[in-house]
């Protein structure tokens, strides 16, 4: 039997293993503890989706948004089912939502040593806009992209 992973919004049950899948495959000094990704868990002006199988959270993004503009500030898949297309149903799921609430345009970033993230990112329509100089920990270089949601075909925005 195949079984297809689900989206939902987390619960403040599933920040403790948020947190442990940022700091295992996402962060370089973002500070995305349990406590800050509960605090993004019940705030009105973020959305925290996790894909589940089994009862298990085996990825998750996290939407922060303004007034015209959303910023993904992470998104991981855990390495065991990286390659199914869960990233890009993640992407897709606060996408959508993000449109539902009048959103023009989504930015985030990408560790500027990350081909697979940088690729993953342009395959889904997202451009680079800029290189931030030392955003993770002053170290390493971010790749700032964005993708505008309001392109001509893409809805009836105008």
């Amino acid at each position: 039997m195949i079984v297809v992973p689900t989206i939902r919004l987390a619960s403040k049950s599933d920040a403790a293993t948020i947190a442990l899948m940022s700091r295992q495959y996402i962060e370089q000094g973002l500070g995305w503890n349990v406590s800050r990704i509960e605090a993004a868990i019940r705030s009105d002006c973020t959305n925290v989706a996790v894909t589940h199988e089994h009862g298990e959270v085996i990825g998750f993004g996290i939407m922060q948004y303004g007034e015209q503009t959303a910023h993904l500030a992470l998104l991981a898949v855990h390495p065991n089912y990286r390659r199914r297309g869960l990233a890009a149903r993640l992407m897709a799921w606060l996408e959508k939502s993000a449109d539902t609430a009048g959103i023009e345009r989504i930015v985030c970033e990408a560790r500027s040593d990350n081909p697979a993230a940088i690729a993953f990112y342009q395959a889904q329509g997202y451009v680079q806009l800029a290189r931030v100089a030392g955003y993770y920990r002053g170290l390493l270089d971010a790749l700032r992209m964005e993708k505008n949601l309001w392109t001509c075909g893409a809805g009836d925005h105008r």
